[in-house]
């Protein structure tokens, strides 16, 4: 007969032990990385200026909009007077602008105004508080906790990674600090510490590894970024201290992270409920069912990966293939070459981390991973020994 047990599998006091102490490594790597390549000033966010001197950015309604000149009147306040104004247009084919349009205009210092780009802040606004509403309504204090890592994980970016790329530092090691040092507030915070998350972030961060090495090889050899694009461009207008190469790797290294640890938090979860279900199976047996849950995620993740590139640049891949080039010469191109490279580096460190996660829960929560609630006979704790599994 299958034997079930309510009681959640416990790695033994060894194996919590292994665990922390493999733990306590990735973090000593992480320290010794990060003050390799800590940054030195933090002024340089916010150093370019990006305006004119004098001039400065005021909100204001659209009133009006002539489709055929492009000129705009539009609505400001200034002083705490709403005052009515001409603003000339963006000069850029296709913006529409509509009355009711809230557009964010610069103010030169003659009083001129120019149109610069929508006001978005209401909008967004409205979708993020959707979207923690949602999150704490649905998953509650865990998905708190995950609110929380997710901000301290873009301070890490914020605060360090791109500060420490400006100044030059080495890109992998920068990548890799970054993406533990993340990873560890994402689990950690949204799960807490336990042998579950501990085995779900060692599994990320042996397919972290694994993208590093590859992605170190696929950007030299496909020579990725190759053409600078604008944005490659302006970076090094303003700062030559940034190495295109390096950012395309750190970029490749992080690219992955969210859907990496959703797939090592979720094999983590399956071992430790097949555990729960099933005691009296074998550690190979863990290993072979939860895989079949790993390779549907596989599948899933694979389709992610890659449609979430499709869709975030659909007009760019629109643009390549309008031009009578062949398929090989518009995959390889430089626009969108980097964007497959990522996504085969990004998909082989996913891939490789499934079985990798699937292997380490299943040895951390053997056989007697489960054990039985005190006996009320007797007030004493005892642990029930397995039966033998059954042939599946």
């Amino acid at each position: 007969m299958h034997s079930h047990s309510d009681t959640a599998p416990r790695a033994s006091r060894r194996t919590s032990l292994i665990l922390g102490v493999l733990v306590g490594i990735i973090g000593i790597g992480v320290v010794i990385g990060a003050a390799m390549t800590w940054p030195t000033n933090l002024s340089t966010l916010g150093s370019e200026q990006l305006v004119p001197d004098g001039a400065s950015w005021v909100v204001a309604d659209v009133v009006s909009a002539d489709l055929q000149t492009g000129e705009i009147v539009a609505d400001i306040t200034i002083g705490g007077e709403q005052t009515r104004v001409m603003v000339e247009p963006s000069g850029v084919p296709g913006t529409q602008i509509e009355s009711g349009d809230s557009i964010r205009v610069l103010e030169f210092p003659d009083g001129s105004l120019s149109f610069s780009d929508f006001d978005r802040t209401q909008p967004m606004l409205l979708l993020l508080s959707v979207y923690v509403v949602a999150v704490l309504l649905v998953a509650r204090w865990r998905g708190a906790g995950a609110l929380l890592g997710l901000a301290v994980a873009f301070g890490i970016v914020v605060f360090y990674t791109v500060p420490s790329l400006l100044e030059g530092n080495i890109p992998v090691v920068v990548g890799l600090v970054t993406g533990a040092g993340a990873l560890c507030a994402l689990l950690y915070i949204a799960h807490g510490p336990n042998a579950r998350t501990t085995t779900a972030y060692l599994g990320t961060i042996a397919g972290l590894s694994v993208t590093a090495v590859v992605g170190v090889w696929a950007v030299s050899a496909a020579k990725i970024p190759g053409v600078p694009g604008e944005a490659e461009l302006s970076l090094l207008y303003v700062n030559g201290n940034v190495q295109l190469r390096g950012l395309a790797l750190s970029g490749l290294i992080l690219a992955g992270l969210g859907i990496l640890n959703d797939v090592t938090v979720t094999q983590a979860s399956a071992v430790w409920e097949l555990r729960s279900a099933r005691p009296d199976l074998p550690r190979y047996q863990v290993f072979k069912r939860a895989m079949r849950i790993g390779r549907d995620h596989i599948a899933s993740t694979v389709y992610t990966f890659a449609f979430a590139y499709v869709g975030a640049s659909l007009p760019l891949i629109m643009v390549v293939l309008l031009f009578d080039t062949g398929a090989e010469t518009a995959i390889t191109s430089s626009e969108i070459a980097g964007e497959v490279v990522r996504t085969l580096v990004g998909s082989i460190g996913l891939v490789l981390a499934v079985p990798l996660t699937t292997a380490i829960g299943a040895l951390v929560v053997g056989p007697h991973a489960v054990r039985e609630p005190a006996d009320h006979d007797n007030g004493a704790r005892r642990e029930t020994a397995s039966p033998a599994a059954e042939p599946v």
